[in-house]
C-alpha cells in the first residue's frame, strides 16, 4: 500500500526543480498529481502518466486568483478532490540586484508575488475545498534565507520570511480542523536556477553544508511527502530545514 493511493495532489512549479522532484515522488506513492506552472511544457506530468500513473498539466500563474481557481477546479474535475497541497513555484530576483538599496519595485514585486503571495493564494483557494473533504496537508517552501541573513536576497529573504511565519499562522487556525500545514526551508538545491554559477560560487555553496554536498530535488521531494503523508499526522507549523547542516553549521568556510 502506498502512502498517496487514492490521494489527489496539487504541485505548483513541477515543470523543473523542486517541484518536479514533489510531484513525480508524490506520484511514485500512489498520488494523482495537478502541476500548475507558468510553463507549457507537460513532460512532468507526461512521465507520471507514462509510468502507470495519474497527471495532468495546468498552465498557470501562481500570482492570480483566476489561475488558481482553474488549477483547484482541473483538480475536483479531474480526479473528484484535493487532498495534498505542494506550494512549491518560485523565484528569486532576476531583473536587478537584490539588496535593499539598489533593489527596485520590480524586482521586489516580482518576488513577494510569486513567493509570498503566490503561497497565500494557493492555500485560500484549496483550504475551502480540503474543508469540504474533511481535511488535508499542505507544504510550502520557505529558504534558509528567511532563517538567516544571506547576501544580495532581500526582497527573496522578506518573501521566504513572510512564507515561515503564514505557515504558522495558518497552522495555528486551521489545524483544529483538519489541515495540517508545515514548511520545509532547503539549503543550496542542485537546480536549474544554478547553471549558471562558477565552479568556486559552487564550491563555497558546498562548503557551506555539513553534508559536503549541494542538495538534490528528491532531497527535498522526501521530507514533502513525509510532512504530507500520515505518517506525519502529528506534525503542523513546522518549519523544517533539510539543509544538509548548514543552519547548524551556521557559515561556510
Amino acid at each position: 500500500m502506498n502512502r498517496f493511493d487514492g490521494k489527489v495532489a496539487v504541485v505548483t512549479g513541477g515543470v523543473q526543480g523542486i517541484g518536479r522532484g514533489v510531484a513525480l515522488r508524490l506520484a511514485s506513492e500512489g498520488a494523482a498529481v495537478v502541476i500548475g506552472d507558468l510553463q507549457e511544457d507537460d513532460s512532468t506530468a507526461r512521465q507520471i502518466v507514462d509510468n502507470g500513473g495519474k497527471a495532468s498539466h495546468v498552465v498557470m500563474d501562481v500570482r492570480k486568483p483566476g489561475d488558481w481557481k482553474r488549477l483547484t477546479d482541473e483538480a475536483i474535475g479531474g480526479f473528484g478532490a484535493i487532498d495534498v497541497l505542494g506550494n512549491i513555484a518560485g523565484v528569486v530576483n532576476s531583473v536587478g540586484p537584490d539588496n535593499v538599496v539598489d533593489l527596485d519595485e520590480t524586482g521586489w514585486n516580482l518576488v513577494i508575488d510569486t513567493d509570498l503571495k503566490g503561497v497565500w493564494l494557493g492555500m485560500q483557494a484549496v483550504i475551502p475545498r480540503m474543508l469540504d473533504n474533511g481535511g488535508g496537508a499542505i507544504v510550502n517552501i520557505g529558504s534558509m534565507a528567511a532563517l538567516k541573513g544571506l547576501e544580495n536576497l532581500a526582497a527573496y529573504s522578506a518573501a521566504k520570511g513572510g512564507v515561515v511565519s503564514l505557515t504558522q499562522q495558518v497552522a495555528m487556525e486551521y489545524s483544529p480542523r483538519g489541515i495540517r500545514v508545515n514548511c520545509i526551508c532547503p539549503g543550496t538545491i542542485d537546480t536549474p536556477i544554478l547553471a549558471g554559477i562558477t565552479d568556486s560560487m559552487r564550491e563555497n555553496f558546498v562548503a557551506a553544508h555539513l553534508i559536503p554536498r549541494l542538495g538534490t530535488p528528491e532531497d527535498i521531494a522526501a521530507a514533502a511527502a513525509f510532512l504530507l503523508s500520515a505518517d506525519a499526522s502529528f506534525l503542523t507549523g513546522e518549519i523544517l530545514p533539510v539543509d544538509g547542516g548548514w543552519n547548524t553549521k551556521g557559515s561556510a568556510g
